[in-house]
């Protein structure tokens, strides 16, 4: 009677799990954004958290001026950075677009006569063509105002994570601590180390990552200048800067220079185009895999894979974090499943 009683707890206790183990299933499905935004925070947390210790320690003989404010100085010089690029940036820009609405009535019908100079594109109506342009601008113009409150939700997000970032960074310790308490005591020390081991990969991506946007930013400026494009020195550190994106910052980057040069010549738009496909070669086929392989210890295959399965997963977040991300996997599972042959 003793046994059949046990059985029906046991029963009882594995229904109730279950049923708690599908409840937090689908509530974590519901706020799914959420916990990707902590997971992201958190990650970006633990990667930046060496730059502060590292502006921390920096010394001026004895002195340690930046001790205890190491985060806010950080800040401070991302924020002086972006307003200066913006500053030093968007004047010529704002200008020129100003000029060329200006001259657009008067020099688009010359743009369109030169259009019918142009093999298989003489046959084209260029009434029709104006007529699609305009129903373009209003579409487009239509479309940015209805996305307004897309794009509204888009920055709460962005903004929310810098902070939450900010206070992993700040708590980064106490919560750290937390995690680990839900963890055995026996398996407590173990974890730990892997997962020290896996955030000292991850301050080397960080590194790998800076070279790869540094040499895309040199390269392209020098490019630049040697094209006579426009904006050489503001177009070079923007594409360094949207080199943290995979895939779509290199594409803003391409579309972007390609519309710059177009506004004097054809020719530039080739060069461009030219120095893009080459470099672009040059990067998946050789920087990535050497440089990331170098500081983060992951195959090159594998530094693909990461990145294609999280672009599918997550877009553009995805992308970001799935190098970090596989670093720690690769870690977790060298530690707990990888049978390694006896020393």
């Amino acid at each position: 009677m003793t046994e059949h009683a046990g059985n029906r707890q046991n029963y009882r206790n594995d229904i109730v799990f279950v049923f708690a183990l599908v409840l937090t299933g689908y509530v974590a499905w519901l706020v799914r954004d959420v916990l990707l935004l902590l997971y992201v925070s958190g990650l970006f947390a633990v990667i930046l958290r060496p730059v502060v210790r590292a502006v921390g320690k920096m010394r001026i003989g004895r002195w340690r001026p930046f001790k205890g404010i190491a985060l806010f100085v950080l800040l401070l010089t991302v924020a002086g950075a972006l307003i200066a690029f913006g500053a030093l940036a968007l004047p010529p820009v704002v200008s020129d677009l100003q000029e060329f609405s200006k001259e657009m009535p008067s020099r688009a019908p010359v743009m369109l006569e030169r259009l019918r100079h142009v093999p298989f594109v003489d046959h084209l109506n260029t009434d029709d063509i104006k007529a699609k342009l305009q129903d373009f601008a209003s579409s487009a113009a239509t479309y940015l105002l209805l996305s307004i409150r897309t794009w509204a939700s888009k920055l709460f997000s962005v903004v929310m994570g810098v902070i939450l970032t900010i206070y992993f960074i700040l708590e980064g310790d106490t919560v750290y601590a937390w995690f680990l308490s839900l963890v055995p005591v026996d398996a407590r020390d173990r974890l730990d180390a892997t997962l020290e081991r896996a955030e000292v990969r991850m301050g080397r991506w960080l590194l790998g990552q800076g070279s790869l946007m540094l040499i895309l930013g040199v390269s392209s400026t020098i490019v630049y200048l040697a094209l006579g494009v426009r904006y050489a020195y503001a177009l070079g550190a923007l594409t360094g800067l949207l080199n943290v994106i995979p895939i779509i910052g290199a594409a803003v980057c391409i579309v972007l220079a390609l519309l710059v040069a177009a506004i004097d010549s054809w020719g530039r738009v080739l060069g461009v185009g030219i120095f893009y496909l080459a470099y672009l070669q040059l990067e998946n086929s050789y920087l990535v895999p050497r440089i990331m392989r170098s500081r983060v210890g992951l195959p090159g295959i594998g530094i693909l894979v990461a990145l294609l399965l999280g672009s599918a997963l997550a877009g553009v977040v995805g992308a970001m974090v799935s190098v970090p991300t596989a670093v720690l996997v690769a870690e977790l599972v060298d530690e707990y499943l990888v049978k390694k042959e006896p020393v």
